[in-house]
């Protein structure tokens, strides 16, 4: 296997609440992976900071709803899981709709 292969695996994750679940997660280069529980905070950290970095901007926009979807994978670097949320193969993907609603004058 060269380094830029890549296949998938299943491994156990240990939740913060304790709980171990298994993901599908892309393995990349000649690294093995593990079948020890992994740690899911690295995910949730890197979902907390997205979601950070696009809720500013809409509340400032201060639109009467906002929807935000993006795609997401998981991976193992360096024997981590990790959130894959921009990738050169163009999987990556963020969807945002905003909306607001024209109110007539007489209206509060």
């Amino acid at each position: 296997m060269s380094f830029t292969d890549s296949h998938n695996d299943t491994v156990p994750v240990q939740l913060p609440n304790g709980a171990t679940v298994k993901f599908e997660v892309t393995q990349t280069g000649r690294e093995d992976v593990s079948f020890d529980p992994k740690q899911f905070q690295p995910v949730a950290d890197a979902i907390e900071g997205v979601v950070q970095m696009i809720a500013t901007p809409i509340q400032k926009a201060r639109p009467k709803k906002a929807t935000v979807k993006f795609g997401m994978e998981l991976a193992i670097e360096s024997g981590q899981l990790t959130a894959v949320i921009v990738k050169g193969s163009g999987k990556a993907n963020l969807e945002i709709t905003l909306e607001w609603e024209r109110s007539d004058k007489g209206e509060s």
